[in-house]
């Protein structure tokens, strides 16, 4: 993919693309960047014109000390795609960037044609589900709300920390490829990263629990594509009945032998349903 920097929202965003065609916008989540999609887009380049940004914080682009809540994410990959020249596109959003093409959809409907999110449910589903079971899956994100303490200790190695993730959150257990996981050491850390990632969880409360709840009842119109990871932290929670209390038209499954990292892990299965999707 070739990179580019581009001025939006005010700030400098880093995006990656390749290929022609209609639009298909993909967003990371945490710990990663946009390299994230190396497995996937030779392929959705053949038919699409695919376009990467590393969201606000992450990667090469900009690290400001505000503006981490959804919303204002969506709007910084909006202005994207109006830079680029298009007026709406597919989605895809990964991890946190799923939260953030969720938001996208919502303040957006128009500009979001097809949405597809991985291994995640709406972020106002997560909380009244942390019992002992969930919590014990999830406990980075009450972590990573708490000031300062994150950056302390993870700071201290930054590649353990992360590494930690790889390992217990991929299927296979071995972590990712080498490669990929030293780009996220490296792009982590750079000044300000580990700082923007945790504050992206920390955008949670009060503006993400207030835009949330603000859409109560609301479903998306255009359709959506949920995938997870059978043997990952969402496994257990019945993803497809949830999802289709927010939008009116869903589709999904969970990938076999999979984990969190769809695009990394099950790349083939995952193009698989992206393709007969967007």
């Amino acid at each position: 993919m070739d990179s580019h920097m581009a001025a939006v929202n005010g700030i400098r965003m880093h995006y990656r693309r390749a290929g022609e065609g209609p639009p298909v916008v993909l967003l990371h989540g945490w710990p990663q960047t946009s390299y994230c999609w190396h497995r996937i887009v030779d392929a959705l380049a053949r038919d699409h014109t695919v376009i990467a940004p590393d969201l606000r914080g992450y990667g090469l682009t900009d690290k400001p000390r505000t503006g981490f809540d959804k919303r204002t994410m969506a709007a910084d990959v909006s202005a994207l795609l109006h830079e680029l020249g298009f007026a709406s596109a597919s989605v895809v959003g990964h991890d946190r960037g799923g939260r953030v093409a969720h938001r996208w959809a919502l303040d957006r409907p128009d500009e979001v044609e097809h949405l597809a999110v991985l291994d995640i449910i709406p972020t106002r589903e997560m909380w009244p589900r942390l019992d002992a079971g969930v919590g014990r899956g999830y406990w980075h994100w009450l972590f990573h709300l708490q000031p300062d303490l994150p950056e302390l200790l993870a700071g201290k190695d930054i590649a353990a920390y992360l590494g930690y993730f790889f390992e217990r959150w991929t299927y296979q257990r071995q972590g990712l490829d080498p490669d990929a996981i030293a780009e996220y050491v490296r792009a982590f850390s750079a000044p300000g990263a580990l700082r923007a990632g945790f504050d992206d969880y920390r955008a949670s409360f009060p503006d993400d629990a207030e835009h949330d709840d603000a859409d109560a009842g609301r479903k998306l119109t255009m359709p959506v594509l949920a995938l997870w990871g059978q043997a990952g932290l969402l496994g257990s929670l019945p993803a497809l009945d949830i999802w289709r209390e927010y939008a009116e038209d869903v589709t999904g499954e969970g990938l076999p032998e999979c984990g969190h990292f769809l695009a990394e892990e099950q790349p083939e299965a995952l193009l698989a349903h992206l393709k007969r999707f967007l």
